[in-house]
């Protein structure tokens, strides 16, 4: 579940993202230790939106690029 209060990621880098996301996962470790449940299900939720926005972009990297017509593998075997 995405917070509700996180709409538009759209103007941070990919950067800034993967360095929030970082700093959120050691507040949710903090949280746990503390055993801070509301704290903890916030944290998650935050966390949750920016992954989905991380993956967002990297779906679409993908698609520009169109990584699976570039795999190619070769069953030559020169001897």
């Amino acid at each position: 579940m995405q917070h509700p209060f996180i709409n538009d990621l759209s103007g941070k880098s990919a950067e800034e993202i993967l360095q929030t996301i970082s700093d959120l996962n050691t507040k949710l470790n903090f949280a746990h230790r503390t055993q801070n449940r509301p704290l903890i299900n916030q944290l998650q939720m935050v966390i949750e939106s920016y992954s989905a926005e991380n993956s967002r972009r990297l779906d679409e990297m993908y698609k520009k690029q169109n990584i699976q017509e570039q795999i190619k593998i070769s069953t030559d075997n020169p001897k």
